[in-house]
């Protein structure tokens, strides 16, 4: 049979369908109205970040003059900008739809968003106030016509492009003067973007920041004598990599922050402007810009960075939220007693946001306490603004114990976070470890050694996602709690890889990236080619963020074509296409998204009935397999095993929330005649039920 001619989805078309499975929820009619708002919100945020980092590569190799294909799986970089152009026009004019459908439909629930044309006379008294004393003394308005050079417009931010048409007066009589003032007005991050106003007969009245200010654009040009006055949105997108100089005199910590300083200053890649703007006043910021015509020049909205909708208020309208979950505690796992005494009999499995995460908080707590530990370990990738595990790893030093965390400080967009954390727990004598070059550690692990009689017991957890309090409340995460020395002493190693970076050690039991994970992956995927050649039992079930690895994804072909049964369930980018004929017709592929963040990676092998299952921090994209350190666990507990089997069969047989990955990439919804099944939430009734069992 012939080789079919398109065997990947290019990984930026396949990113953006994936922003197009979150911009269907905020279309979705089941899903509370306000967390409506706040899908747009994180659709615009997604896509934001999507030019930062994506787009600005792409257009990197454009600018470098190369062709790009054989790392855009064979499309030429420059057709591709134009695609995902052509592709984001097309989703931002559907969020603008949407939007206003969403509008209409909190009017129906008396939650009114007017804008300056819509203001009472009450509520002009209140605005006017509000903007005397909170919004005028934070703007920053620059008069265009008065500087030599075009001010740096900053990564992101929103400004409102205001054109005055100057007058005179003669003889009594106003005439024009066909003057024309530009100015930019910089809508302040640090006031709340939905100004509430006083409510009225019932009636929820918001004003959006950028409409406030319209609505005080004469208070604040009153020492212009105009005509007409108008403002329009604009901003601008920089790229976001990180370039770090070789001067060997600084700190790894001063060339990470030079570099960060200077994104505020690279290049733009994106150029979004409200569709409605004066045809002058666009082609005179365009040329003042030097925005060029192979630039990304996106027309949108009248309101710029929605992602402030994320943060949209809730007015106290529990009926238009979804309904908050008190997390469940882990069976088993008391809060009463020691952890160290529970986990030293057995394993046990967290699985946030449907168990609580103050599991591993108080697991660090206690060792901080605790007279008999001696060293704590752990990887450090991204922490909560006030971090519970930042403090207790500072009370652990402060108690004498030996701390070492590696810290990553390239984290993408928490580089400076990690930063300020990094200069804070080495000033309270924690020992830091800044990585390796070349590589993130992108692993979610810690390893705390134990005195107990004559010697030392290991304890320590494996995750696949960071140790923030804030996202384990909206990540779907696992995390193991172990003492089994076998895993921790090779965990041990992998502390000991940070340091010491030339020796190459190896494991038995953990899958470790860079130097063993596509090896050990392969070596079990040819296991379950192996045996279905000879009919046994054989499938791969596999759950991760992303799968862009074309020589990843070439392997689950070649397993397809020998006849293993596979099951993917793929929340973002996905670079396989599922059954076709001849190349993955026994693969199926599944997109899960919903009220909570689907974060985990679970591996599961059939092995001939006595299935392999994994954990791990690593998605199968080349970044994670070549270029960070990440860290597999191998699940030996065979409840925990059966447990994360039962987790990705309900995820599996989502056929609410699951879209289904296809050749057309057209994001169906799964279509069942039998129950409906919400993984999400029948996850949290599979705990609630496992916990009084």
């Amino acid at each position: 049979m012939a080789k079919p001619k398109n065997e990947y989805v290019n990984r930026e078309i396949s990113w953006l369908h994936f922003n197009e499975r979150v911009l269907q929820e905020s279309a979705d009619e089941n899903v509370p109205l306000i967390e409506r708002l706040r899908f747009l919100g994180i659709f615009s945020n997604n896509l934001d970040e999507f030019f930062k980092v994506r787009y600005a590569t792409v257009k990197r190799i454009v600018d470098a003059g190369k062709k790009g294909k054989s790392v855009l799986g064979g499309e030429r970089a420059r057709d591709l900008l134009e695609e995902i152009t052509k592709i984001v026009i097309a989703q931002q004019s559907k969020s603008i739809k949407i939007l206003k459908q969403v509008e209409k439909e909190l009017e129906n629930q008396n939650i009114f968003i007017i804008d300056e044309k819509g203001v009472t006379e009450d509520q002009a008294v209140f605005i006017k106030d509000y903007f005397q004393k909170k919004v005028g003394p934070e703007l920053m308005t620059i008069i265009l016509n008065d500087v030599t050079q075009f001010p740096v417009l900053k990564d992101t931010a929103a400004y409102l492009a205001v054109k005055m048409v100057l007058q005179s007066e003669a003889g009594g009589l106003l005439k024009r003067r066909n003057e024309l003032q530009y100015a930019l007005i910089e809508i302040p991050k640090g006031i709340d973007r939905f100004v509430v106003l006083p409510k009225k007969d019932g009636k929820d009245y918001i004003i959006i920041l950028d409409d406030l200010i319209r609505f005080c654009l004469d208070n604040i040009f009153t020492m212009f004598d105009h005509g007409s006055i108008s403002a329009h949105m604009i901003k601008i997108t920089r790229d976001a990599e990180l370039d770090i100089d070789n001067d060997l005199s600084k700190s790894f910590i001063e060339k990470i922050s030079s570099s960060v300083r200077h994104r505020k200053i690279s290049d733009p890649v994106r150029f979004v402007y409200d569709k409605s703007i004066e045809r002058d006043t666009l082609r005179y910021l365009k040329e003042k810009m030097g925005i060029q015509e192979n630039d990304s020049v996106i027309p949108g909205g009248r309101y710029h960075n929605r992602r402030d909708y994320m943060g949209f208020p809730s007015l106290g309208r529990t009926d238009l939220l979804y309904e908050k979950i008190k997390p469940l505690p882990v069976k088993g796992l008391s809060f009463e007693g020691s952890l160290f005494e529970s986990i030293a009999k057995k394993d046990y499995l967290q699985y946030a946001p449907y168990h609580t995460f103050f599991y591993v908080v108080k697991f660090l707590k206690e060792a901080a306490l605790d007279p008999k530990v001696r060293t704590i370990k752990i990887t450090v990738y991204r922490l909560a603004n006030d971090s519970q595990v930042a403090a207790a790893l500072i009370n652990a030093a402060k108690n004498g114990k030996q701390v070492t965390v590696q810290i990553e400080l390239q984290a993408r967009f928490d580089e400076q976070a990690n930063i300020e954390y990094a200069n804070q727990l080495q000033e309270e004598g924690v020992n830091l470890i800044f990585g390796i070059p070349g590589l993130k550690v992108h692993s979610k692990t810690c390893l705390i050694e134990r005195e107990e009689g004559s010697g030392i017991k290991r304890y320590g957890f494996i995750s696949t996602g960071n140790f923030n309090e804030a996202t384990a409340r909206i990540y779907t995460d696992y995390t193991l709690f172990t003492a089994n020395d076998a895993i921790l002493k090779e965990l041990n190693k992998v502390f000991g890889f940070f340091e010491t970076s030339y020796k190459i050690n190896k494991y038995k039991h953990l899958i470790v990236s860079p130097h063993y994970t596509i090896n050990v992956f392969n070596k079990l995927i040819d296991n379950e080619i192996a045996n279905a050649l000879v009919g046994k039992e054989a499938y791969i079930k596999i759950k991760m963020n992303s799968f862009t690895s074309y020589k990843m994804v070439d392997k689950l072909y070649e397993a397809s074509r020998a006849g293993v049964k596979i099951q993917l369930i793929i929340r973002g980018i996905c670079c396989l296409i599922p059954g076709v004929e001849g190349m993955s017709e026994n693969i199926e592929a599944i997109s899960v998204v919903d009220k909570f963040l689907e974060h985990p990676r679970l591996f599961i092998f059939a092995n001939d009935g006595n299935p392999k299952v994994y954990i791990s921090s690593a998605d199968w994209m080349t970044r994670n397999l070549v270029y960070r350190v990440e860290v597999g666990c191998p699940i030996y507990d065979e409840d925990i095993k059966q447990e994360l089997i039962d987790t990705f069969e309900i995820s599996w047989n989502d056929n609410v929330k699951a879209r289904v990955f296809s050749k057309d990439q057209d994001n169906a919804y799964r279509k069942s005649d039998g129950p409906k099944v919400r993984s999400q939430f029948a996850l949290y009734d599979y705990y609630a039920k496992k916990k009084d069992s």
